[in-house]
């Protein structure tokens, strides 16, 4: 599966759901929020919400700072 993440184009194996990419890129314990097709999607729904060929996702991380 071919998805655009942050603009660069990337490969995945077979079909997965948010969480699941969540978790191939890390981010479970962090801050960040995704868009997907100029949508943010809520948390709850990242379980459910299955990615299609060609998604563009734009996935913001929050840096804290002082």
């Amino acid at each position: 599966m071919q998805l655009i993440i942050n603009g660069q184009q990337q490969s995945y194996d077979g079909p997965m759901n948010v969480q699941q990419l969540v978790e191939k890129l890390s981010l479970q314990n962090k801050r960040f929020a995704i868009e997907r097709n100029g949508e943010i999607i809520p948390r709850s729904r990242f379980p459910e919400l299955l990615l299609n060929e060609g998604d563009q996702l734009e996935i913001i991380v929050a840096v804290g700072g002082g």
